[in-house]
């Protein structure tokens, strides 16, 4: 690879949004359904044009059961591609797409599982073929690394946290010096924001976009606890850290809260990392998870004063949930 890798910002036109469609029965049991009407909503907003713009879609099946559920759900415009997968996190599987030069690239890390809490057949494979299905030349690197644990602003400087990063389940080996010569020499990054812990009960070991995403070159957005928020202290410590980031000419970062969905639990109790920071920022279109809490409405308003050419579309996403993530977590852009 050249100097010049640069990942572009989410943001920037896509030449493609890339995504899964829920495969395997024995995963999600009575959730599979409801979890692909949901994912089917996802793309339909995607795919509708605002201000004239709006994303391809590509959608990952895997088998013949799940090929012709998708086609039945989706227009044609979507077009689905039979590649073996896991399961349906591809933001985490799938390559990290990048320009070098004026060249489109797929950067292919290595995936253990998040840490090997779930190795499934396939996903270590994912990112390779799901390259040469976009046509575009991939380059591995020797580092375990899920898409999910890091956001760009397009000019070099990421966000990330310690507990994902620095976690030993990933590479012990590799110190966080290590980490930040890595992304210099591979990510083209230029600054590395570390932030601290993740959401609660989250098995990704606190991927950042549950927590903070650029929403700007230069601004980023989090969340604000609401009522019983199990997640108070990490949120608070999220924007307190966050406003004391300086970059290298010592000027800082514009940070807006938007509401938590506060405490979302399982249907046994148990509490679940529920974020609406992993939106999907697309072409025309700004798609939020929500789930049924009062908060939604008011941390739609916060995206829609982020992005005001955009529309901005909630999407419940309950059912996609309960396997562990929302509509970013199942998406990856491809640049223009």
């Amino acid at each position: 690879m050249s100097n010049k890798i640069r990942i572009p910002a989410e943001w920037e036109e896509h030449r493609a949004i890339w995504t899964c469609w829920p495969s395997d029965k024995e995963l999600w049991l009575e959730d599979i359904e409801p979890a692909r009407a949901e994912i089917a909503a996802m793309i339909k907003a995607l795919i509708t044009p605002h201000n004239g713009k709006f994303d391809k879609v590509k959608l990952l099946v895997s088998g013949d059961e799940a090929y012709k559920s998708a086609r039945a759900a989706l227009p044609d415009v979507v077009e689905l591609f039979e590649i073996p997968f896991g399961d349906i996190w591809l933001r985490d599987t799938g390559p990290i797409f990048a320009k070098d030069g004026d060249n489109n690239i797929a950067l292919c890390f290595g995936f253990n599982g998040w840490g090997g809490k779930y190795v499934l057949d396939h996903d270590d494979e994912v990112n390779g073929k799901l390259a040469n299905a976009a046509l575009v030349q991939s380059e591995n690197i020797e580092m375990v690394l899920e898409g999910g644990s890091i956001d760009g602003n397009g000019q070099g400087v990421f966000l990330t946290t310690t507990q994902c990063l620095l976690n030993k389940n990933r590479n012990p080996q590799l110190s966080k010096a290590d980490i930040e010569t890595l992304f210099f020499e591979n990510l083209g990054m230029t600054q590395m924001i570390w932030l601290g812990d993740g959401l609660l009960n989250d098995h990704t070991d606190g991927h950042i976009d549950n927590i903070a995403r650029f929403v700007s070159e230069r601004t980023i957005i989090c969340q604000s606890p609401v009522d019983d928020d199990p997640n108070q202290e990490v949120l608070d410590k999220i924007y307190n850290d966050l406003c004391g980031v300086r970059d290298e000419f010592g000027n800082g970062f514009e940070v807006v809260r938007a509401p938590s969905p506060g405490k979302v639990t399982d249907e046994d109790g148990k509490i679940i990392p529920a974020s609406h920071m992993n939106f999907i920022i697309g072409n025309g279109s700004v798609v939020m998870p929500h789930y049924g809490t009062p908060s939604a409405d008011a941390a739609l308003k916060v995206l829609a004063d982020c992005f005001p050419n955009h529309k901005i579309i909630g999407i419940k996403a309950e059912a996609v949930l309960t396997g562990g993530g929302s509509f970013h977590c199942i998406t990856q852009q491809e640049p223009l």
